[in-house]
């Protein structure tokens, strides 16, 4: 894979959200019961949504990784778990992803925008781990580079630590926030420094944060396809999506909701 230098957060508890970080921790916890039959109906409701897209008119959504050194043991399983959503997505024409992702000494790289699943797959796949510093700001200041391209719809973020100035971070996630691109920030482990970081982006961006495990590697999943659905057709087509339904999505639409 060609490596290129570039310069340039439980969902996240807003003031007017009605669900506390505690009531959406304990819904993650008992999603475990979901039958079978829930997740295929979440599973065709996304194709049904998606393919409504028009493929002249793709939405955007890069997807921003931690791949420093703390993340190797979970990198494969993290990889495979994220080529669900990719190729659930990609292979319906409503989406263009970036990969945008951080490691070792001041490493910071991105793809081009890709609509194929096996090319995406390969630049996944071809990321090796580097012990580093979280490099948080370079994945926001990218979302706003791109944007001011060619408007992106979402920026997902995947990572356990939190190490930069958070006044900084804050600075480029208003500017994020202020240009309409929503922040998902998904956190794998508990580190509370972390947490209060990635909930500050979460919120002046309007998005929404939610922690991660090995456990709940299914949630994670699923809440991935709704932002997929959110990129690509809107949060109307994620209230169409998530209308009558009380899990994950319904949640994940009532902390974006404006």
């Amino acid at each position: 894979m060609s490596e290129k230098n570039n310069n340039i957060s439980n969902f996240n508890n807003k003031n007017h959200s009605k669900s506390s970080p505690t009531e959406v921790e304990d819904f993650l916890k008992r999603s475990d019961v979901s039958s079978k039959s829930e997740v295929d109906a979440f599973l065709n409701k996304v194709n049904a949504l998606t393919q409504k897209v028009s493929s002249q008119k793709k939405g955007r959504l890069i997807f921003g990784m931690d791949a420093t050194a703390s993340r190797e043991r979970s990198w494969d399983k993290a990889c495979h778990l994220q080529s669900e959503m990719f190729t659930e997505t990609l292979g319906l024409g409503g989406l263009e992803i970036q990969l945008a992702y951080y490691k070792g000494f001041g490493q910071f790289y991105s793809t081009s925008w890709i609509s194929e699943t096996e090319q995406l797959l390969q630049e996944m796949s071809d990321v090796r781990c580097a012990g580093g510093q979280t490099q948080i700001q370079k994945v926001l200041q990218q979302a706003i580079k791109e944007t001011g391209v060619n408007r992106v719809h979402a920026l997902v973020f995947i990572g356990d630590a939190f190490e930069e100035d958070i006044d900084l971070i804050c600075h480029y996630a208003g500017q994020l926030g202020a240009l309409g691109v929503r922040a998902f920030c998904f956190q794998e482990g508990n580190d509370p420094i972390a947490k209060s970081g990635f909930q500050q982006i979460a919120r002046l961006t309007d998005g929404a944060y939610s922690s991660f495990d090995s456990s709940s590697a299914n949630q994670l999943k699923e809440l991935l396809k709704a932002v997929a659905v959110y990129a690509a057709g809107g949060l109307k087509k994620l209230e169409e999506y998530s209308k009558g339904k009380s899990g994950i999505a319904q949640l994940l639409t009532n902390q974006i909701k404006k």
